[in-house]
Parts: C-alpha cells; structure tokens; sequence
C-alpha cells in the first residue's frame, strides 16, 4: 500500500498514513478512523491536505549524472520547466 502525507489544517501538522489508493480522507476525524491512532485534541472536523510526494524508486537502473542532464549542463531543459 502506498503511503501519503497529510497537513493538519488546524495545527500545520503533518502525519504519514499508509492506505489504499482508493480512500481519500476529507478531515481529521476521517484520517484518525484510517489511521488507527488518537484525535490528540485536535479538532476533529479539521481539515487535512494530501500533499505531493515522490512515491516511486528505481532499483536497478542507469546512472545519471547531474551534470549530464539538460538543466544542468546549460543545455536546453526538453520539458521547459528546469531553471
């Protein structure tokens, strides 16, 4: 199962949660119930944020170096989004 990061809106908090791809929790209440773990106070109407994370890895793979990739050559960036 993947695992997500989520901001508690209330305190700026963040928790990581482990659930299916399936499920996406709207507030904290929600969050605690999937995460199995205590309100700790918080309000539990609170509202939590997924945030964006790398989730993937490479294993085996071929070796990059920095300084042959496009950004960082001073070459041009093929997705336009390097700087």
């Amino acid at each position: 199962m993947p695992t997500y990061d989520y901001r508690i809106e209330e305190t700026g908090d963040i928790i990581e949660v482990t659930h299916t791809v399936a499920l996406t929790p709207k507030n904290w209440e929600e969050l605690c119930l999937l995460a199995n773990i205590d309100p700790q106070g918080i309000p539990t109407k609170s509202l939590v944020t997924k945030l964006l994370a790398v989730t993937g890895m490479v294993k085996n793979g071929p070796k990059i170096k920095a300084k042959d990739l496009p950004c960082m050559s001073g070459k041009d960036c093929p997705s336009g989004g390097c700087s």
